[in-house]
């Protein structure tokens, strides 16, 4: 029987389990990334593990999302960050060097590779045929201290592509059609592997759109093959050194097939406030719309920038209309100046931000009250842009650029004839914002530079075998961690002060979860499907673990929250019957024996109402180790104590 390329690249890299589909599995990890936004966590969990140097082939740190600096903290936070980088042995992308994903895939990213991220969309990589999967932060600090990642084995899905996109019809659109047919739970536990001739009709950064946002079917990551398109990509960033030919066996085995003709395909667009709410540019076609953004991890390419600007060359934005440009990397930028194409986006009255996430995160640019915001972006959740009111919906460049000239959602195909591209056959590489690792003996000299914004890790004790409190918290399906632990310019500076961003944990749902988490000594919460779907940012499971919650119980698990739950002893469990979520009600007395836990279920006593539940869990036998120690942390530094 063939096998699939994950299959293949998982095989070369397994250091424990067996390849059978849902069986846990531990690989060797080859690379790790991280950005400051979860870094700063990160690195402070790799220095309590008090290993030397980090462990793997290579490990970048990126500054791109904390880069707004109204005072100390962030600025603080890059110079901790520099510091470490220079200690233990890892690159250091500076700040306005571009968004991790992006200069990730340009300079570092490697066919056939093991890439390991602290954010959610690190299958990006997946563009040059590497098993690239985005995880929570400890779970990278781990990998870079030599530790082995673990995961379910994932079923592996064929998305096989025929034909050809037509004019004003791009990437973003391919996987926007991928969210309408399986919406943003269909990949759970699963590998988006694209083949058939029509990839060969995309670019590296294409394919690399498409891998980015498949993280928000809930896929484990997506990956192409690494073919002549990719050698050419590496060739033409002066890596042709590294590009090796993966492709799946001709007879390999697949769980599912999912067919997408990309002639078929027209501009489609992602309404408020989910990814999966899918539906065509023609069915939206005259709504006023107030702000334009351009750019993100997703769509901040050369190609996406181009056609924007050629696009809107020669015209001026809508009256009423704001459009701003966030380029994905410096190279971008150097492309965009030496074209002299930049000239048509400044000229139209874009608004051009520095090479990072911005708006995305809601690092600034927040829309107006009640604004449409048409975005490039991967993520249109309620709040994420900074305006609780404001509808953000997800498009192509394309549809972007024309809406920013109407001043409404118009059919791109409504433009004229498509602008012709010039590419270049050679990229300009300039790595001088990339600070490469010290040698061990130079490290030892370096002090860690540290703010007084850092704060040390709380404490993570066993667990007990009984847990008692009161339902603190009853959300709906698909809560995301933009719910738990949202983002934004106020927020995000404290991703190193536990205690203080504490304060903001499901502030969107519930603005006194906080205190009253702190006056009832903690407690439960309680959740629909796909609970913490969405970013990996681990603050979504530390900030309520120091608040005191004790047990999350939903009806199902997206897969890097279940993990980052595991990672700080907080006990995720499922109900064995959903129904069971609609017995019990906020405020409701729970106790919870956990004595039984090793045979996979345990029993939950609401008191309020006299009733026994039956819970679950799918973790392992390591995982529940990790876990009634008081989460990975623990353990991992008792390993290398």
């Amino acid at each position: 029987m063939g096998k699939t390329l994950t299959e293949k690249i998982l095989e070369q890299h397994l250091v424990d389990g067996k390849l059978e589909k849902g069986s846990d599995i531990a690989i060797k990890i080859d690379q790790t990334l991280t950005q400051d936004a979860t870094g700063t966590m990160a690195y402070l969990q790799f220095e309590a593990m008090g290993v030397p140097r980090v462990q793997t082939e290579l490990s970048v740190s990126y500054v791109d999302h904390n880069t707004l600096q109204t005072d100390f903290k962030n600025p603080d936070d890059h110079r901790y960050l520099q510091s470490i980088a220079a200690k233990y042995g890892l690159y250091f992308s500076r700040p306005g060097n571009g968004i991790c994903h992006q200069v990730h895939l340009e300079r570092f990213a490697r066919p056939g590779r093991t890439l390991l991220g602290s954010d959610s969309h690190t299958p990006t990589g997946g563009g040059v045929g590497s098993i690239a999967i985005g995880a929570g932060g400890l779970d990278v600090a781990a990998a870079m201290a030599g530790e082995r990642f673990r995961l379910k084995m994932p079923k592996v899905v064929k998305v096989y592509l025929t034909g050809k996109l037509p004019d004003f019809v791009s990437a973003k659109d391919v996987i926007l059609e991928i969210l309408r047919r399986i919406g943003v739970k269909g990949a759970v536990n699963k590998v988006l592997e694209y083949a058939g001739p029509g990839i060969k009709t995309l670019t590296v950064p294409e394919r690399g759109t498409i891998t980015n946002m498949g993280t928000e079917t809930g896929a484990t990551t997506s990956i192409f093959p690494s073919d002549e398109i990719t050698k050419e990509f590496l060739e033409a960033q002066e890596r042709g050194d590294q590009w090796m030919q993966l492709e799946p066996d001709e007879d390999a085995v697949y769980d599912e097939t999912i067919e997408i003709n990309l002639s078929e395909l027209e501009p489609l667009i992602a309404e408020p406030h989910s990814p999966g709410n899918v539906k065509t540019v023609r069915e939206l076609e005259g709504l006023k719309v107030d702000q334009v953004c351009i750019g993100s991890c997703t769509n901040s390419s050369l190609r996406d920038l181009k056609i924007a600007a050629n696009m809107l060359k020669g015209k001026t934005i809508n009256l009423n209309t704001v459009l701003t440009v966030s380029p994905g990397s410096r190279q971008v930028v150097d492309h965009m100046i030496e074209s002299g194409e930049i000239g048509y986006l400044v000229k139209a009255g874009a608004r051009i931000l520095e090479n990072a996430c911005g708006p995305c995160i809601g690092m600034g640019l927040a829309p107006k009250s009640d604004a449409v915001s048409l975005r490039t972006f991967n993520r249109n959740f309620l709040g994420r842009s900074g305006t609780k009111s404001a509808n953000a919906y997800l498009v192509s460049p394309e549809t972007a650029a024309i809406a920013a000239i109407e001043g409404k959602i118009t059919d791109p195909r409504k433009f004229g004839d498509l602008p012709k591209l010039e590419m270049p056959k050679w990229f300009i590489v300039n790595d001088n914002l990339i600070v490469p690792p010290l040698s061990p003996e130079e490290a030892k000299n370096i002090e860690i530079v540290r703010g007084p914004n850092i704060k040390p890790l709380p404490e993570f004790n066993p667990l007990p075998n009984k847990l008692e409190g009161e339902l603190l918290l009853k959300v709906e399906d698909d809560i995301t961690t933009d719910h738990i632990m949202p983002a934004g310019a106020k927020i995000l500076p404290f991703r190193s002060n536990i205690p203080e961003i504490s304060k903001f944990v499901f502030n969107v749902v519930d603005e006194t979860f906080h205190d009253r988490s702190l006056e009832k000594g903690g407690g439960f919460i309680v959740g629909g499907e796909n609970y913490g779907q969405g970013s990996s940012r681990e603050h979504a499971a530390i900030a309520p673990k120091y608040l005191g919650i004790k047990a999350v119980i939903v009806k199902s698990f997206a897969r890097i929250h279940l993990a980052n739950l595991l990672n700080f002893g907080i006990v995720p469990l499922t109900f064995v019957k959903k129904e069971d979520y609609n017995k019990i009600d906020a405020g409701d007395r729970f106790e919870i024996d956990l004595t039984t836990i090793k045979t996979g279920k345990v029993s939950l006593k609401n008191t309020t109402k006299n009733i026994d539940i039956e819970l679950a869990h799918s973790l392992s036998d390591q995982g529940l180790e990790e876990l009634m120690a008081g989460g990975k942390l623990t353990l991992i530094k008792q390993k290398h104590a």
